[in-house]
């Protein structure tokens, strides 16, 4: 893997190899963020199906679609 190094005060780029200590905080910083989308995409999806459910037994309760976008708006 590479690293690009821009030096603002000369205006130069360095491009150089990524140290072994680079490339392991950079893969951990890859699983990390793996496992924060995937409980963010978890999360989404609970939320959903809560509220479907939710839609769901306020129907059974009788109320139309349209007093529980009422409720829920």
């Amino acid at each position: 893997m590479k690293v690009i190094e821009f030096d603002c005060l000369t205006q130069t780029q360095t491009v150089r190899d990524m140290t072994a200590v680079e490339i392991v905080e950079s893969d951990a910083l890859a699983v990390q963020a793996a496992e924060r989308k995937a409980e963010e995409e978890a999360a989404a999806e609970k939320a959903a199906a809560d509220k479907a459910s939710g839609n769901q037994k306020l129907k059974d309760l009788g109320l139309t679609d349209d007093e529980i976008a009422a409720l829920t708006s």
